[in-house]
């Protein structure tokens, strides 16, 4: 579904963006692009891996075009701070610590003297599972450029309650694992391992609104797995990365991506992704930033296939959309896009319909 959506869009971007990139339109706030990725040269997993080749075209594409790659803790702090952020800087992070990012994401990234994040599942490292990487190469990672995040223990699909349990009891239970975590990460790599600001990623992407304040609540940054770039106002409760894995890594889907800017949205409801009986399919309505984009240019998609959107207000500036039928259990994505200047906005909700609903 993610390549029909990202066919549609790259057939409509103009050529030029793939050899240049277009200054944004006046009145764009700070803004930044964060890349997500997991595996590197592993073809056993082709949804979470990227290929060698492509992964060295996407770091020429970003040296060729004198592209910043700033540490992902420098970003949200600018952010939080008011500072400006310059055109044109991305950030690099990796989820889970698998053993192919020393193998080849570092050397590779080292080489450049560019930084980079790993959100470490700190259980498998522990465990000495053969597809994770040691201390020891995190240790040696950090004296090259590498700074670390949150990614708890156990890599469970965090938002589900298990059968019986109450929702003090789930609260109990994710505190100790992204504490159990943060503990592991500062016992290992230092006190000053992921301390400040504190980030942390949800694992598979997933969360709903009782997660992200219990995470925001216990002074963490989040970044989820839905696509688009980041800007002020920062909402540290999901922040958007794009994913980069086999099947959209090609370089025009690359230079899509980096060159995005963040909608600008200034509100949305609802903003919990969870999913029930009662909204599905779930309507979400988006209030934009007046005067920014153009009506005509704004299109939105279910997934991939484009879905229609209803303006709800005369200036055009407030709009919804509705999936056509209820949504399937697990993720759901509706992204919304328009051109501006040879980029694009971009705005990605993930909904998360849970197990036996």
């Amino acid at each position: 579904m993610r390549q029909l959506f990202s066919a549609v869009i790259l057939s409509l971007l103009p050529l030029a963006t793939v050899a240049q990139t277009p200054s944004p339109p006046a009145g764009v706030p700070s803004h930044a692009v964060v890349f997500m990725y997991h595996r590197f040269g592993d073809a056993r997993y082709p949804s979470t891996n990227v290929t060698l080749a492509d992964f060295d075209a996407q770091l020429n594409w970003l040296a060729q075009r004198h592209y910043q790659v700033w540490p992902l803790p420098k970003i949200v702090e600018y952010l939080k701070a008011g500072r400006a952020i310059p055109d044109h800087v991305v950030a690099i992070t990796i989820d889970d610590a698998y053993q192919t990012v020393y193998e080849y994401a570092y050397p590779r990234l080292k080489a450049r003297g560019w930084p980079f994040t790993v959100f470490v599942e700190t259980g498998s490292v522990d465990r000495h599972l053969p597809d994770f990487m040691t201390w020891d190469e995190l240790r040696e990672m950090q004296q090259h450029g590498a700074n670390f995040g949150n990614h708890t223990i156990d890599h469970a699909h965090l938002p589900f309650r298990k059968p019986g349990e109450t929702d003090l009891a789930w609260a109990d239970r994710m505190r100790k694992d992204i504490l159990g975590a943060q503990a592991r990460l500062q016992a290992e790599l230092g006190p000053q391992a992921n301390a400040d600001p504190k980030l942390f990623a949800y694992p598979y992407g997933e969360y709903d609104q009782d997660l992200a304040e219990l995470v925001t609540g216990l002074g963490y940054v989040a970044f989820g797995q839905q696509a688009g770039a980041i800007g002020e106002p920062l909402d540290a409760r999901a922040l958007p990365r794009f994913p980069i894995e086999e099947g959209y890594s090609a370089i025009s889907q690359f230079a899509l991506d980096a060159t995005s800017l963040p909608m600008p949205i200034a509100s949305v409801q609802p903003w919990n992704p969870l999913v029930t009986a009662a909204n599905n399919p779930p309507r979400l309505e988006v209030s934009l930033v007046p005067g920014r984009v153009p009506p005509e240019a704004l299109h939105c998609y279910l997934n991939g296939p484009p879905m229609p959107v209803t303006w709800l207000n005369a200036a055009r500036t407030r709009f919804a959309i509705q999936a056509p039928v209820p949504v399937g259990v697990g993720r759901t994505r509706y992204n919304c896009t328009a051109p501006v200047n040879g980029r694009y906005y971009w705005y990605s909700k993930i909904w998360l319909l849970p197990p036996n609903s």
